[in-house]
């Protein structure tokens, strides 16, 4: 059996990770696990399925009937849910809404966490998040820890909004990824941490090609070679 690699990425919002994640990914052939879509493919199940957010018994049962997974054709990211193609169907305001309800229950991450695992297990990948490499896949042949300094990050945010024509205070956003950090760092089920093993990288100072640079030696160090069997 060909073995596969996985690469897990944690760190706070803002650090880049799915930006770097993704990078990374095509540079190696390998598949990145968008586990944020995989979330909103589960929310676009219980929508289909009339299932109430607040209905956590509900919400539960109907987890267990979703097979989410995630593939690419031609370069570019299917999600599908129960075979089906939905990728163009999650990134409503309602698929949102639902998935961010949603995901506080156990079951809903205990049955993505499943899927992902089953994932990872067949494909060279990539996976980022906030436990991939504590809970999600702690035998991970790489483990990056990624952050950057909360002023840097609002920053980043704020030349986003600030692009896209939105009004908004970088006060306010350092705030909210503050805030949100100390809810992650915090939270009862798989707190955000740096795992023992992973490699801590500041990405405040350093351009997202200098960050894919970087994971790509380091995976090279991990595996002894620059040709392997993902190329």
């Amino acid at each position: 059996m060909t073995k596969v690699y996985n690469i897990a990425i944690d760190g706070p919002a803002g650090a880049g990770k799915s930006t770097i994640a993704r990078s990374a990914a095509e540079k190696l052939h390998f598949v990145y696990v968008d586990t944020g879509a995989m979330y909103r493919a589960m929310a676009l199940h219980f929508l289909r399925n009339g299932i109430s957010p607040e209905d956590e018994k509900a919400v539960s049962q109907a987890a267990l009937g979703a097979n989410v997974t995630i593939s690419y054709v031609d370069g570019v990211q299917q999600v599908l849910l129960n075979g089906e193609n939905v990728s163009q169907l999650i990134r409503t305001p309602q698929v949102s809404a639902m998935a961010s309800a949603v995901s506080v229950y156990m079951p809903v991450r205990e049955k993505l966490v499943e899927l992902q695992r089953e994932l990872a297990l067949k494909e060279n990948i990539i996976m980022d998040g906030r436990d991939i490499g504590t809970c999600v896949l702690p035998d991970a042949d790489l483990k990056i820890y990624m952050t950057a300094d909360s002023r840097v990050r609002a920053m980043r945010r704020y030349k986003e909004m600030e692009a896209k024509g939105e009004t908004c205070s970088l006060e306010d956003i350092e705030a909210d990824i503050i805030e949100r950090d100390r809810r992650d760092m915090n939270r009862e089920h798989s707190p955000l941490c740096q795992a023992e093993d992973a490699v801590l990288l500041d990405t405040s100072h350093i351009t997202i090609g200098e960050t894919v640079d970087r994971i790509l030696e380091l995976f090279y160090e991990k595996t002894g070679k620059e040709d392997g069997p993902w190329k």
